[in-house]
């Protein structure tokens, strides 16, 4: 099908990091006012009235529109990998299943587009399985939906919204060759939602990559295989003015990888969510509450995190940061993450750590990105004008 190019207008985009504790939800709002959602985490707890957990159901549906036949939508939903902390909700928040079954009386969120990964889910099946375990509910929803997607694309070779899919990275063996029209393969670059191009972002598709043998496949299995995207915003006509780069929960032995195969002007991020919830091991092979602080830095993971552009912010969408042996979050891996902001003068920021119940929220305009509200514990960020004032790339 022919692709159309949505008309750009000169307006601010947006992130907007949810407060879920251990646990991903974030919602990028583009300057053509499309809306992609990474990962969600909606707990039963956040759906409770009588519990004081942050309403992220609600909060999320607030900040999307309804199509013309009255239904609420996210253009496209990113999911990094599916474990229960980046799906949670999925089945009670998310329409699945055709959109003509779609029904008033459960007002289901309809994902016009999935952005899935079928390695990931196969690295995911050999990890649970080695451990006894299954894929939660929702990982499992999600796949089947994911496999409806794609038979459908294969029995008639096009879509309408509601039942696309974009593959993010090839699966082995060759089983993902005959859907070339709406794969993203590693290290390319893709800047469609829905069929459309869309010239206000770009995403980077930096992983999930094929393993090289039967035993980097074993390790990356292991290590919380995850789409690694990072996506440049544009806003007010400047091409790139956020480079936001997500991690999922990879960890040291990937981001290893991903060094050694992309250049620092592929990695460079104006925001970065902290992989992993802010985990020492997406930065080390050592345990940090068995060997503290002589646990040791891998510097080549530590220089694919390190690519802070001028003024960056790193999130970490986590519980509070303590100094105790808890990881994630861990407090030696927030400090690591500090230092690498330091000589950048970008600020720090744990989503748990926002006033009241309210996410964080970081706008993206012609000079750069700003968080939405400035905390006590960047204080220190003030003098530097950071958190007040949008920085341009430097």
């Amino acid at each position: 099908m022919a692709e159309t190019m949505i008309k750009e207008t000169a307006m601010s985009a947006k992130t907007t990091h949810f407060k879920v504790g251990n646990g991903d939800m974030t919602l990028l709002v583009l300057d053509s006012g499309r809306r992609i959602l990474i990962d969600c985490k909606i707990g039963l707890a956040a759906d409770d009235p009588n519990d004081d957990a942050p309403d992220v159901g609600s909060q999320l549906r607030d900040r999307l529109t309804r199509d013309a036949e009255g239904r609420l939508y996210i253009d496209a939903f990113l999911l990094t990998h599916p474990d229960q902390d980046h799906c949670a909700g999925l089945r009670r928040h998310f329409h699945l299943g055709t959109p003509s079954s779609w029904a008033k009386a459960e007002d289901k969120i309809i994902i016009r587009e999935m952005w899935s990964s079928p390695i990931v889910f196969r690295r995911a099946d050999r990890k649970t399985a080695a451990a006894g375990h299954t894929l939660c509910a929702d990982a499992e929803a999600w796949r089947d939906e994911a496999r409806r997607r794609v038979r459908l694309f294969r029995a008639q070779g096009w879509f309408f919204d509601g039942d696309r899919i974009q593959i993010l990275g090839e699966d082995v063996d060759g089983k993902t060759d005959d859907l070339l029209p709406i794969l993203v393969s590693a290290g390319s670059t893709f800047s469609t939602i829905c069929g459309v191009t869309d010239g206000t972002f770009t995403g980077l598709l930096l992983a999930p990559m094929l393993a090289d043998d039967e035993e980097e496949a074993e390790v990356l299995s292991k290590n919380n295989s995850s789409v690694i995207v990072r996506l440049t915003l544009a806003a007010e006509g400047n091409p790139t003015a956020g480079r936001i780069l997500f991690g999922g929960d990879a960890e040291v032995a990937i981001w290893e990888r991903i060094r050694d195969e992309y250049e620092d002007e592929d990695l460079t991020y104006d925001v970065l969510v902290a992989p992993h919830h802010c985990s020492w091991h997406s930065l080390s092979w050592d345990s940090w509450s068995e060997m503290r602080e002589k646990a040791k830095v891998s510097e080549r993971a530590r220089s694919a995190l390190a690519q802070a552009a001028s003024g960056a912010i790193i999130v970490s969408s986590s519980n509070s940061i303590l100094d105790d042996d808890c990881d994630p979050p861990c407090i030696r891996a927030k400090r690591e993450y500090e230092a690498i902001l330091k000589p950048v003068l970008g600020p720090f920021r744990c989503v748990a750590d926002e006033p009241g119940y309210d996410p964080l929220e970081i706008s993206i305009g012609y000079f750069g990105v700003r968080p939405s509200r400035i905390v006590a514990g960047v204080a220190g960020a003030l003098a530097t004008g950071v958190g007040s004032e949008a920085l341009a790339h430097g």
